[in-house]
């Protein structure tokens, strides 16, 4: 009974751990866009310069991604994530201060070569920690992820205006978070079993690049990845361009992203209880597509169900997180698979909503991009029901 109980304080404690760095993984890039106007003219940053640094979460958590499956290997995958948050913490705090364009894009991608080796490394703890609940506590701490990127948009205007409009203070409170977050994964990280535990070697370690299922997560991971940027880069401005008016337009972004705090959890609750995954990311990408094909014929005609739509559609990010969990047989896998699935998924997924705009700009309007994205969710599917298949690397 004793150890039984010990067994549930340390669950309790290893599960307060992952939604704290969770609330984290996106308060560096949400933070962004509301001051954005300000920065610029704080550091002289001109508008190439401010789209780069749209562009550089994607490019760390593509390029850090990939080497952290060497580090869990070498250090465990406790002392990696909490290295990642050391990294976060001194980013957000640094960044606003640094008086420069250069300095501040230097610091950003510290903040997110931190998140990106946490991003990769908590299924790998969901697998150790709890491998009979993965798809619940997947969902738990893909709302905590949610909640803490909708908190960051919500209310850095807020704070900055309380701090005297200085939108340095505005950003550096997000170093808080991360504060937080450090003393469990300092213990966790000095614990002899929760450290070295999901560290351990793979008996026989493989190269999942060769499997047809990390090629799949991979693809799936990049369709969904699309989507979401393109909802964020331009969701407000396509309702804007039909006649909705600004405030309306930033409701209905608003509501894509809140569906998915509920919509993490249950997904991803009922997901992991299922041997495939398949007819989920088949009924996700149907409402994509259903979602994009309204927006094509006309944005203005039902806005409100479009936004739903697409809010449920972008529940494919908890999904894409539960099949990595569930795809791989160990920890070390897992670990492996996420890198994979993770990285190469945001590579492929860097050029679309570049695309987007392109496309824009050349017809004109946004039919024939929204027909790209109509396009784009068919790979969705495809990739989405072969990495759903009751298998296992």
């Amino acid at each position: 009974m004793v150890i039984s109980e010990k067994t549930r304080t340390g669950s309790l404690f290893a599960l307060t751990a992952l939604l704290l760095a969770a609330v984290n993984l996106r308060l560096a890039v949400t933070s962004i866009g509301p001051v954005l106007t300000e920065i610029r003219a704080g550091l002289g940053m001109s508008a190439t310069v401010a789209g780069l640094l749209t562009s550089v979460p994607v490019l760390c958590f593509a390029s850090i991604g990939l080497a952290a499956p060497r580090l869990a290997q070498r250090f465990s995958p406790a002392r990696v994530i909490l290295g990642g948050l050391l990294l976060l913490t001194a980013g957000l705090a640094i960044r606003p201060y640094t008086g420069h364009p250069a300095p501040f894009l230097l610091f950003s991608a510290v903040a997110l070569a931190g998140i990106a080796l946490v991003n990769v490394l908590l299924p790998s703890i969901v697998k150790d920690r709890f491998p009979d609940r993965v798809g619940t506590v997947t969902g738990l701490y893909s709302v905590a992820l949610n909640i803490g990127a909708t908190t960051a948009a919500a209310a850095t205007v807020p704070i900055t205006g309380a701090f005297g409009d200085d939108w340095r203070t505005g950003l550096a409170i997000w170093s808080l978070a991360a504060v937080v977050a450090l003393p469990p994964w300092l213990l966790l990280a000095r614990s002899r079993g929760a450290a070295a535990g999901a560290a351990s070697p793979d008996p026989a370690p493989v190269r999942v690049s060769r499997h047809p299922v990390a090629w799949a997560l991979a693809v799936y991971f990049a369709m969904q990845s699309t989507s979401a940027y393109v909802i964020i880069g331009w969701l407000p401005e396509i309702y804007r361009d039909a006649g909705l008016s600004p405030s309306l337009a930033g409701v209905l972004f608003a509501v894509t992203s809140l569906l998915g705090v509920p919509l993490s959890f249950l997904l991803s609750a009922y997901a992991g209880r299922l041997r495939s995954q398949s007819l989920i990311a088949l009924a996700l990408g149907l409402f994509g597509i259903a979602g994009w094909t309204g927006l094509w014929a006309s944005p203005a005609a039902a806005p409100w169900l479009w936004a739903i739509l697409l809010g449920v559609a972008n529940a494919a990010f908890p999904l894409v997180l539960t099949m990595i969990a569930l795809r791989g047989k160990n920890p070390g896998t897992v670990v492996q698979l996420s890198a994979f699935a993770q990285s190469v998924g945001y590579l492929i997924a860097i050029p679309s909503p570049i695309l987007v705009g392109v496309l824009h700009d050349w017809s004109g309007g946004w039919r024939l991009p929204l027909g790209f994205m109509v396009a784009l969710t068919i790979p969705q599917i495809i990739a989405g029901m072969a990495a759903g298949r009751d298998r296992q690397i």
